[in-house]
């Protein structure tokens, strides 16, 4: 006990002769760590600074856009190697007019879910289904109208829903027309099997080697499909439709401030012929629907 009683004192002494022999040395330590603080402060300010600039939405900042780089015209990667499509060609307009640096991020459809929720991407553009969805997304309003079709070989004898008995019937996964063939079970039972793909291309590849009978797939895609292959007398498309839809961007729920600016520039570019000018590019007439 003497032992701690005499250490305790020996500090006490060092401490002592030590305040005395520093003189200004607290002050200056407290000036230095004011100082110190003040900087981390300005860094924390500056870097926050910078992340709300790239924050979507914010000029100067970044819009992410997820697509199926697969799935022509909406969104695809060109002969260029450069990512394209009629839905991309409107982002980057809407970008331009936000003032943001547009930025088109590749997806796994599968996927699009978690790459929102994650903020991997601000929002899922690319022949996205409303119908369905609706409370699972903050929405822009219909910019298009589409229908779920069947696509057959033009020499399959398949031409009615009914024909499609006991056949082998392709759709991409998670996909809309995935949806709409599990809500109309009687007809998906008709079939011999119901097979998923990754992708349309892989789709169409199947029709032509004869592994598939029919395909399920957005009109729209369809028959740009058809149209670029340049073998439209060897593929048909079924009048009877699964089912009409409309196509929307989805945000992230909740995320009304984006959603209300690309709003905003998709409908002044309704208004001043934009969007229309876009669309007979992409499809030779004005498929769009907003202001109409």
């Amino acid at each position: 006990m003497r032992k701690r009683m005499l250490s305790a004192a020996m500090a006490g002494m060092m401490a002592v002769s030590m305040t005395a022999c520093g003189g200004s040395k607290p002050a200056e330590t407290t000036a230095a760590a004011t100082e110190a603080a003040t900087s981390a402060e300005e860094t924390k300010a500056e870097e926050t600074t910078a992340e709300a600039a790239d924050e979507a939405g914010t000029e100067g900042g970044t819009f992410t856009v997820g697509f199926d780089q697969d799935f022509p015209p909406m969104g695809f990667v060109g002969d260029d190697g450069q990512y394209t499509g009629f839905d991309l060609e409107l982002a980057q307009e809407v970008a331009d007019r936000l003032g943001l640096e547009f930025v088109p991020q590749p997806i796994a459809w599968d996927a699009k879910d978690m790459e929102l929720s994650s903020g991997t991407i601000d929002c899922i553009w690319n022949g996205f289904t409303m119908n369905g969805r609706e409370d699972d997304y903050t929405w822009s309003t219909p910019y298009m109208d589409n229908s779920q079709v069947f696509v057959v070989a033009a020499d399959s004898g398949i031409s009615t829903l009914a024909d499609l008995a006991g056949k082998v019937v392709e759709v991409q996964t998670d996909s809309s027309a995935e949806a709409a063939l599990k809500d109309n079970a009687e007809l998906s039972a008709t079939f011999g099997t119901l097979q998923t793909t990754p992708d349309y291309n892989t789709a169409f590849m199947d029709l032509e080697m004869g592994a598939v009978d029919a395909i399920a797939m957005d009109v729209i895609v369809a028959g740009y499909q058809i149209e670029q292959r340049g073998e439209s007398d060897k593929y048909t498309i079924l009048d009877e439709t699964l089912s009409s839809e409309e196509y929307g961007i989805g945000f992230k729920k909740g995320n009304e401030e984006l959603r209300d600016k690309v709003q905003g520039a998709l409908d002044e570019m309704a208004a001043d012929g934009t969007m229309a000018e876009i669309s007979e590019k992409w499809f030779g007439r004005d498929v769009t629907t907003i202001g109409k």
